[in-house]
Order: C-alpha cells, then structure tokens, then sequence
C-alpha cells in the first residue's frame, strides 16, 4: 500500500513538473524562447562552446547563430533580423540615437572580452618577426617581398567587410588595400590557404586558434606558425598569447594587435535575448571566454585558502 502511494506521488510529481516544462515551451522568457543571434565570424569558436554550454543549461532555449562579416552583422541588427550581435567595437552615440529614434528601443551594449589580431605563416618560412611599421608597409605595397628572397609577400583574410579587414585599413590607415591583399571566405579559409602557401600571411582573429583544450583549434594549429609582432626596431616580440595581449590592453606592454569584443543587444531584459546576454556577460561566460584564451572584459576573482603549517 505504501508502495503505491509512493509511486502514485512520483508520478503525479513528474507530470506536474513536465506540466510546467510543456507551459514554458514556445515563451520567450530569460531561459526559454527561440532567438537569432548574429556573430562577427573571428568569434566562432568562442560563442559555438558559449551557445552549446547555455542550451545544455536551458533545455527550452533554441539559439540560431549566424556567422558572418562585421558589417554584415550591424546590418541584420539595423533591420531587425536579430536583437542581439557580437562584433568588434561598441556603437556610437549616432547609431544608438537613429535605432532609438526608428525603433523606440533601448539599445545596451556590454564589452564581452579582450582579443587580438593574428598573423600566420606556413612552416617552412623562416621570416617570423614583423614590426607594426612593417606590418603597415605591406599592407599599402611598399613592402612586397619576403626578406632574404624574391618570393612575393601575399596576405589573405578572411572576407571583405570583415572585422579583420576594418582592423588591417585602420591600422595601414587607407581606405584601399594593394592587389596583393584579399579575401577568402572565412577565418578558416585563411588557415587552410596559409598551410597551402609558402608565400602567404594569413590574417585571422586569434580566437580561432587560442584554445589549446580544443582538438579543432590544435587542428587548425598544425601545420601554421604565428609571426611574433614588435612595436618597433629593437624592441621586444611577442606572439598573441593570452598574458601578452592582457599587458599589452592594461599596460601596453605586450602584443600589439589587440582589439575589444561587444555585445550588444536590443531584447528586453526578461527575454532569452537578455538571458544570453546576461550569461555571456556573468561569471559563467566569462570563464569561458577566459578558457578560450582571451581576456574575460571582467576578470574572474578566484578564492584561495591558504592552511597554516
């Protein structure tokens, strides 16, 4: 008899609980809904684990990413085909104004992490140290070949109106870039043609091969070198690893080909939109970020205990 009843609890238990899951499908709630999420394509690895890990977290949310160029990106946000985006820097004020002025909306943006830009190379070129001012002399044809040769200095990135592009005219200070200088389709792309290429220097988003805990970025890493990047003639190089790109931000003092990551978004605070955010943003997405080997825009405190002797 008492078994009975204990089974007769149980069940009545489990049918109130699926009850509740069943009434939640469908709402968009902090942990429920379906939204669209539009993501600058040099994050990939970063918000494929995020979007995995906060799904696996909340079963009733569905996140569709997407992909795509920095402008690209700022474009679905402008037209309403997304409410939230990851890219590279923070709106300005005008941007911020004209969408609350066509939507009535309110507009926050959060910075997400700290990055850099990475230059890669095929294994067998042995010109590994570049400084910035050499950097941007290739960048605007003044510098065409590989030192010590005649081979033709060829850079590849990963698509027009990237991030990566936006970053390469700032830098070089031009709005075109020379014959030599031209896009793929991805970051990935850009790996994969560098590991084909003797003559190429690849432009990627250090994102994509920063995680050493990832079999795809140890993949992506096989069969490419880094170039180590020096503000200047006799001063010291250094490849984009985490603790550098962090002195270089708080102290410029490190790796010079740094940049930021934002996340900004539209959706109401109560929305899946707003629980993503808020998830990126909050210790759990920052640990991620900082597995990735980027820079968490909130440093992670850890607790230690010490015991005495």
């Amino acid at each position: 008899m008492m078994k009975n009843k204990l089974v007769g609890i149980l069940v009545v238990t489990a049918m109130l609980f699926a009850s509740c899951d069943n009434s939640m499908k469908g709402k968009n709630t902090n942990s429920s809904g379906d939204i669209a999420v539009y993501v600058e394509e040099s994050y990939k690895p970063l918000f494929e684990t995020s979007i995995y890990t906060f799904e696996a977290q909340y079963p009733l949310s569905n996140i569709r990413q997407s992909y795509l160029s920095e402008t690209e990106v700022i474009e679905a946000f402008m037209t309403g085909k997304t409410s939230t985006i990851c890219i590279t820097r923070d709106f300005t004020d005008a941007e911020k104004k004209a969408l609350r002025e066509k939507s009535n909306v309110e507009v926050r943006s959060y910075k997400l992490a700290i990055d850099a830009i990475a230059l890669i190379i095929h294994p067998e070129n042995t010109d590994t140290l570049f400084t910035v001012d050499r950097i941007k002399a290739i960048l605007k044809g003044q510098d065409t070949l590989w030192t010590g040769s005649n081979r033709k200095i060829n850079v590849v990135f990963d698509k027009p109106n990237s991030a990566n592009f936006h970053y390469l005219k700032h830098l070089a200070d031009v709005e075109t870039l020379p014959s030599n200088v031209y896009a793929v389709n991805s970051n990935e792309e850009v790996i994969n043609f560098v590991k084909d290429n003797r003559n190429a220097i690849g432009v990627i988003g250090v994102n994509w091969i920063s995680d050493d805990d990832d079999p795809a970025t140890l993949n992506f890493k096989d069969g490419i070198k880094v170039v180590e990047v020096s503000k200047g003639e006799n001063q010291e190089y250094f490849k984009p690893f985490q603790a550098y790109i962090y002195d270089e931000y708080h102290k410029q003092a490190g790796y010079p080909l740094v940049r930021e990551a934002w996340l900004i978004t539209k959706g109401g605070r109560m929305t899946l939109d707003g629980g993503f955010t808020n998830f990126m943003i909050g210790e759990k997405g920052q640990l991620i970020v900082h597995k990735s080997a980027l820079i968490p825009a909130k440093m992670i405190g850890r607790v230690v205990n010490v015991v005495g002797q």
